[in-house]
């Protein structure tokens, strides 16, 4: 029993390492490549946009049908075919220069992003044992935590004591361990793939599972709020004279999730999601408050803190929630769906706030950011209240 309870297995580290290096490329070329469109491709600060929202358009077009795919042909299998074309274009980026095809390239790399955080996504659902699933799936998250880290100072290191194609073949050279690394990963046990003369009859719920969508749009209106963060706090931190200190923002964030992972993943499991859900959305409209009033570094740094866990607690969990409103077998789907409701959330918030920002301010922005995700937390309650009502009926 104490056998079949066990997290940290061989494919469970081998899974996690895999997804490390993957999200390691993809931290590493979005702080990067604005830096190489600018000043080695002589383009414009929207040119270097259009990198991050074609890569970003494209895992929005594919997650769909991601667990389609991963039924069809397998997770193991789809994951390292996937990290395989992943590697294939990030050696790519040492002889794409034309912007054009740089932007193709994105948009190619973006689609084999997708497929493979969601089959390792989905991965890490089956082979963590279903009593432990919170604090399992918060170990794994780990894995993109380090990468939000790790990711940006290795290409900021590259690029400052040598060039953009080292930097290339660092990256490449970071993929390619995790692909043979995927190899390793132990799947005999777990569902086989289904016949594969089944599977090009898509139905609606070959896109979606349904069980997991209201845990989804909770997830897309968090990433909305989560936007305010991940695409304006450098621009914030410069217009409040602390740019110097940005880089500190991050690795406080960072350190504020690994830290208080196994604590919030214990108490998901033991005491039930609610109680780490609930104070994760206020810690974080707390942060977002902080930023909106922001007065000095100390504060600057305090509200990576509290974003850290809020943030940090909630993807996990929603995460987990949507994995566990269905069944064993449809993992993949509610991966996929969680993870295509996310990305839209980004993608719609740094739209929507960037319009915000200019029309009024970036203060304007965090408060907005906060208050939304004191509605998404009144949501939520009445989520969870419907959900327990509907089975007591059961």
């Amino acid at each position: 029993m104490e056998r079949a309870n066990k997290i940290f297995t061989k494919r469970f580290f081998a899974l996690f390492f895999t997804n490390m290096s993957v999200f390691l490329v993809f931290y590493g070329l979005v702080t990067t490549l604005p830096l190489y469109v600018i000043g080695e491709l002589k383009g414009s600060e929207d040119d270097a946009g259009l990198l991050v929202t074609a890569f970003l358009l494209s895992a929005i077009l594919v997650r769909p049908f991601c667990g389609k795919l991963l039924d069809i042909y397998g997770k193991k299998r789809m994951l390292t075919l996937s990290v395989s074309f992943y590697l294939f274009c990030t050696v790519l980026y040492i002889f794409v220069e034309p912007f054009l095809l740089l932007l193709a390239l994105r948009f190619f790399q973006g689609i084999w992003f997708s497929i493979a955080t969601t089959a390792a996504g989905s991965l890490a659902a089956d082979i963590v044992p279903e009593k432990r699933k919170g604090a399992g799936l918060g170990y794994f998250t780990m894995s993109t935590n380090l990468a939000v880290v790790i990711g940006p100072f290795i290409g900021l290191l590259v690029i400052q004591y040598a060039s953009f194609d080292v930097l290339f073949l660092v990256l490449s050279t970071i993929v390619l361990v995790g692909c043979g690394i995927s190899l390793t990963i132990n799947t005999r046990d777990l569902q086989a793939p289904m016949n594969v003369e089944r599977g090009f009859k898509f139905s609606v719920d070959d896109l979606i599972e349904r069980k997991a969508l209201s845990y989804s749009l909770l997830a897309c209106l968090l990433a909305f709020s989560y936007s305010s963060v991940l695409s304006f706090i450098s621009i914030y931190a410069e217009h409040q004279n602390l740019l110097a200190v940005a880089s500190y923002f991050y690795a406080v964030f960072a350190a504020a999730m690994l830290i208080t992972r196994p604590l919030t993943g214990k108490i998901y499991d033991q005491v039930g999601p609610q109680f780490v859900i609930i104070p994760a959305f206020i810690l974080f409209s707390i942060g977002l408050f902080m930023l909106a009033s922001l007065h000095g570094v100390i504060m600057f740094i305090l509200s990576a803190i509290f974003i850290g866990i809020g943030y940090g607690t909630l993807t996990t969990s929603l995460q987990s929630q949507a994995v566990q409103s269905t069944t064993h077998q449809r993992s993949g789907y509610a991966t996929a769906t969680y993870f295509t409701f996310f990305d839209i959330g980004v993608a719609l918030g740094s739209y929507v706030l960037g319009i915000i920002a200019m029309a009024f301010s970036y203060e304007a922005v965090y408060y907005l950011a906060g208050c939304l995700l004191l509605l998404v937390m009144i949501l939520y309650l009445w989520i969870s209240l419907n959900k327990t009502k509907a089975n007591r009926m059961l």
